[in-house]
């Protein structure tokens, strides 16, 4: 990682900060561009207010790094994002107490926020690792169902036949195997287990959303470091973990069997294949999991901005128009600095255009 990501990650916090809330620019233009705009041509320094947001920790490295690099062009707009989880962020942002909510999954009824009152957004895309720690071990490959049937705690052992049939030629030790997870409700929990869903049908059993009910012998823990920091620290452990956070503490991470039959690693060539096989909703929800095209990453999730569609103040509304703006014209430039895959154009000017209808 260059210096120059280091100090603004230094400066907000990373991605372990809980709350952070600092000076942030945003931009007034609303025309989408391949072209980076100018800070001056976007009009950003002339943002002030306050904005509160809270919500996945998936994206939360992406929206630092926003964060960072805008915070010394508008010293009079403090925003402050708290990376609680999607399911946190959504109640939040239904109970008013934050202008906008971050989340890699869908809104359910349940999460109390009626259908006709926000926007999606989409922001960026990464992979969702399957990271472990195992001794001897550098390289692994792993099909669907072979996932679906460790998570599910149907293999308990690394040396297990369907390991050793997806790694031929790999010695695998007898080492227990320690399923990490989220403990938090999370959008990272629910692209995961979605993907299994789908990819390993005749043999996943949990079902899919933010939470799921892990066996007894598992370890959970907060947020996606949480996660990672289990993964660290235990022999035998596997876990899911957004590419930054496991690139950050410097996890190994299995290849992953895609739906054309090739093992894929989870890197931003393979994400941005991922999200071209996508199938865009005119709410411009879309999920890039088990795409087509033999480059295509599997387990490559989504994550969005929730807005209102209608703010009952004006100022707020224009506040949240221009941060989001920025983070989708300029901002896209920073998305591969901290392993995030920026949106294709043609998403990036839905989104802005979505964006648009915010009053």
């Amino acid at each position: 990682m260059n210096q120059k990501v280091l100090s603004r990650r230094g400066v907000a916090g990373v991605a372990l900060a809980a709350i952070t809330a600092i000076a942030l620019a945003a931009c007034g233009s609303g025309q989408p561009s391949t072209t980076p705009q100018g800070s001056a041509a976007t009009g950003i320094e002339g943002a002030s207010g306050e904005l509160k947001g809270s919500g996945a920790s998936f994206p939360n490295a992406f929206y630092q790094e926003i964060v960072a690099e805008l915070q010394g062009k508008a010293k009079n707009l403090k925003v402050t994002y708290n990376s609680v989880g999607s399911s946190t962020g959504k109640k939040e942002f239904a109970q008013g107490l934050v202008d906008f909510a971050g989340s890699d999954s869908l809104v359910k009824d349940s999460d109390g926020i009626a259908k006709d009152s926000f926007y999606y957004l989409p922001t960026v895309a990464a992979p969702i690792t399957v990271s472990y720690n195992l001794q001897g071990v550098d390289k692994l490959q792993l099909s669907a169902a072979t996932v679906a049937k460790i998570f599910q705690r149907d293999i308990k052992t690394w040396n297990d036949p369907a390991i050793a049939a997806d790694n031929p030629g790999v010695t695998l030790p007898a080492t227990a195997i320690t399923v990490a997870h989220r403990t938090d409700g999370s959008g990272t929990t629910a692209n995961f287990t979605k993907y299994l869903t789908v990819a390993a049908k005749d043999t996943w059993k949990l079902g899919t959303g933010d939470t799921v009910e892990w066996s007894a012998d598992t370890q959970g823990g907060a947020k996606n470091t949480g996660v990672a920091q289990i993964v660290t620290q235990v022999n035998g452990a596997i876990g899911y973990v957004d590419l930054s956070d496991a690139t950050t503490l410097k996890l190994k991470f299995a290849a992953i069997k895609n739906k054309d039959g090739k093992f894929v690693l989870p890197t931003l060539e393979g994400t941005t294949a991922g999200l071209n096989g996508a199938k865009v909703n005119d709410d411009l929800s879309y999920d890039p999991l088990d795409a087509s095209g033999a480059d295509a990453y599997p387990i490559t999730a989504p994550t969005f901005l929730l807005v209102k569609r209608k703010y009952d103040d004006p100022k707020k509304a224009e506040l949240v128009k221009a941060f989001v703006k920025y983070m989708l014209t300029d901002g896209q430039a920073l998305a591969k600095e901290v392993h995030f895959a920026p949106l294709p154009d043609s998403l990036k000017q839905k989104a802005l255009a979505q964006l648009d209808k915010v009053s």
